[in-house]
């Protein structure tokens, strides 16, 4: 089968850094520098070529805050209280405890930041729940825009431009006066690992009372644990539909619901749209979020090795 003909695929749409298996567009990413881990979940630059006025449909759905710099095309995003219309731009994006209908018109290239869930107040001086399902300048952060712009070089590789927005998070990392909370990070692994887990279990594991980690995963997430949790089932379970997740899995991704209602229930409930009308759609933006989210979730689970090929490659 070709490209242009499989379901949920754009043949208007190219991407400069590479499809998956199934003809779904790819960054370059990577885990950032080993002295960020702490801080930052992933990097990556995302360039995706279209004709001037095609315009794409599709949305983001992302568990955690991102820095996502535009250094070209024309996109909107709908949240909650406005319409928002950005060109060239740097902004920093809350978590979205929902389907984020966005539209981007012509090409683009983005480069992103995605900050681990603990390092947003320390390193940004951010209240994740005044940011969940918003997106502002990085000048409401006190990161500016040119200075943003003044350190990424048009003619750049994507890993130099990469490097230059480490040596950036670098900068406010040093600035840092406490360190991410561990207890997030021990959450934050079993949202990743085993999302069907009580949040009774969770605290027994991590070694807190239940009423302490649901007040810390409600500051580090914006969110009660519980809801993080059903986002991350979510989040796994699509990126299997859009085939960016370890095929080996589908069962296992499959049986943390009860049946195909509940499945659907929750779909809906999050996505606004069936699984099947979820793996129907074009969607390469989502695709572009969800594929870095589940190359560090490998790597986190060691079922890959960092840079290592990945199943959907």
């Amino acid at each position: 089968m070709s490209r242009s003909s499989k379901p949920g695929l754009d043949p208007s749409l190219s991407s400069a850094l590479g499809f998956t298996k199934d003809g779904h567009p790819i960054s370059y990413n990577r885990a950032p520098a080993p002295d960020l881990a702490a801080w930052i979940a992933r990097v990556y630059v995302a360039r995706i070529d279209l004709p001037p006025e095609h315009t794409v449909s599709c949305g983001l759905f992302s568990e955690t805050a991102c820095i996502r710099i535009q250094l070209s095309g024309q996109w909107q995003a709908q949240t909650p209280s406005r319409l928002n219309r950005y060109g060239k731009s740097s902004l920093f994006f809350g978590p979205q405890s929902k389907f984020m209908p966005i539209q981007v018109r012509g090409g683009f290239t983005s480069l992103g930041v995605v900050v681990r869930p603990g390092a947003c107040n320390p390193m940004l001086g951010v209240r994740l729940t005044d940011h969940m399902d918003r997106l502002v300048p990085t000048d409401a952060i006190g990161l500016s825009e040119s200075s943003v712009f003044d350190r990424l070089e048009a003619d750049a590789s994507p890993e130099e431009w990469l490097q230059a927005v480490e040596r950036l998070m670098r900068e406010r990392v040093s600035q840092a006066t406490v360190e991410p909370d561990p207890i997030t990070a021990r959450f934050e692994e079993i949202s990743y690992t085993d999302p069907t887990m009580s949040i009774a279990e969770a605290a027994r594991v991590i070694g807190v009372d239940r009423r302490r980690l649901e007040r810390i995963v409600n500051r580090d997430y914006g969110l009660p644990p519980k809801q993080v949790l059903k986002r991350a089932r979510a989040l796994d379970m699509a990126s299997h539909l859009r085939g960016v997740a370890d095929g080996d899995e589908a069962e296992a991704l499959a049986l943390r619901y009860y049946d195909e209602s509940h499945l659907i229930h929750e779909f809906m409930e999050l996505f606004g749209m069936s699984p099947r009308q979820f793996g129907a759609r074009s969607l390469p933006i989502l695709t572009l979020t969800l594929e870095p989210r589940q190359a560090r979730r490998l790597e986190m689970m060691n079922r890959i090795k960092p840079g290592e090929k990945r199943p959907w490659q």
